[in-house]
């Protein structure tokens, strides 16, 4: 019987900010592959590199932000591609920015929006998405983050 292979090859990751108690997530309204759908941060690996340093590298090109604070968000997305007759399964990071910190959008992108929680998963067209979403809320808001699950990024 055939197999269906499981490829992790990319990444995805969730900024987050804190405006008066109230933590938003950033999405972003994509440009290519996805055409006007609204997600977040992702992106595939390079050579020699950590996911989570894959991860902090999308950040910085595709929104130019810097981490306070880079989290494994101990969870993942999954899904099936047709195309590739594979299952996809990438590890999710939280990356906490600056409450003032300047977005800037790389081609990849034509639009940005710091939402809560709830919008967020409104605008999300994938189930995973917004399971991850939910994930992240209760995970990373309502609770305190395990300190077990920071990476220490060095300056």
């Amino acid at each position: 019987m055939p197999d269906i292979p499981i490829r992790s090859y990319a990444v995805s990751l969730f900024p987050l900010r804190e405006i008066d108690k109230r933590v938003e997530v950033l999405l972003m309204k994509r440009e290519q592959t996805l055409a006007g759908a609204w997600c977040q941060v992702a992106g595939s690996l390079e050579a020699n590199e950590t996911a989570w340093q894959a991860a902090l590298r999308e950040m910085h090109e595709e929104t130019s932000l810097r981490p306070i604070a880079l989290y494994s968000a101990d969870t993942y997305e999954q899904f099936y591609e047709p195309d590739r007759e594979a299952i996809a399964i990438f590890p999710v990071f939280v990356a906490y920015v600056a409450p003032n910190a300047r977005v800037v959008l790389n081609e990849e992108h034509s639009a940005f929006k710091w939402v809560g929680f709830d919008q967020a998963r409104d605008m999300v067209s994938f189930g995973g998405q917004r399971r991850v979403l939910t994930w992240i809320e209760d995970e990373f808001v309502t609770r305190t983050p395990s300190p077990h699950l920071r990476i220490n990024v060095p300056a």
